[in-house]
């Protein structure tokens, strides 16, 4: 392990790497998500054709594929991007789109009786989705975006095939120049799961949190 003990900063390094992309591209990944899943269930026929032909084109296409056609096609095209914007662009289509179908199952999930009590109020449908259907839904949607957002740390790993130099990828150049793959990559799969039960408590408690909030009537 003296391995590990000297190149604890290298990995340091990398690990803050997989942080970073994988907070930045989960904004991205709830927007999408949030935007696609409201556009799916909209009035207007051509909106939701829209969110249709986005999830499911991004569902049925590989991730790895998506990274490496942003990152080596896209400069054909004139469009050059970043390591780290495309990393974050397609991790944020791709399962944004897994989200979003999160959002719309959540929001559908929401008894009709309740949204009838709101018209009956004279609630406008607006009033009715920020103040009746959101705070329901919000609440279904939490423990599957916990698992959503386990899945995107878990996919960071690819960005080391983008020279991106994450925690994958400087634990491979570790363990090309000492040749110890075993410590190295126990090391490494050690801190995916201490970075996934981190995420996993954060959205125990957020859980926690919604609960009382609908129990007073409100999320806080």
């Amino acid at each position: 392990m003296s391995v590990i003990y000297e190149a604890r900063y290298i990995l340091l390094d990398g690990m803050l790497v997989t942080i970073k992309i994988t907070i930045l591209s989960a904004i991205v990944v709830y927007f999408m998500a949030f935007i696609a899943g409201l556009a799916a269930i909209s009035r207007f026929r051509v909106v939701r054709v829209m969110a249709l032909l986005y999830t499911e084109f991004f569902r049925g296409v590989s991730l790895l594929v998506q990274l490496f056609w942003l990152f080596f096609v896209l400069p054909f095209l004139g469009i050059n991007l970043q390591p780290l914007v495309t990393a974050i662009i397609g991790f944020g289509l791709c399962l944004g789109a897994y989200g979003a179908e999160i959002v719309r199952g959540a929001i559908l999930a929401v008894p009709r009786g309740q949204i009838e009590a709101a018209i009956a109020l004279n609630f406008t449908r607006f009033q009715r989705m920020r103040k009746v259907i959101l705070p329901q839904a919000i609440q279904a949607m939490l423990p599957p975006f916990g698992n959503l957002t386990i899945e995107l740390l878990k996919a960071t790993a690819l960005v080391s095939l983008i020279t991106i130099q994450d925690l994958t990828f400087r634990a491979h150049t570790l363990t090309l120049t000492t040749m110890r793959t075993i410590e190295v990559f126990t090391v490494v799969l050690v801190v995916y799961f201490v970075l996934a039960m981190c995420i996993s408590l954060a959205f125990k408690w957020l859980e926690r949190r919604a609960g009382v909030g609908m129990e007073r009537g409100v999320i806080r």
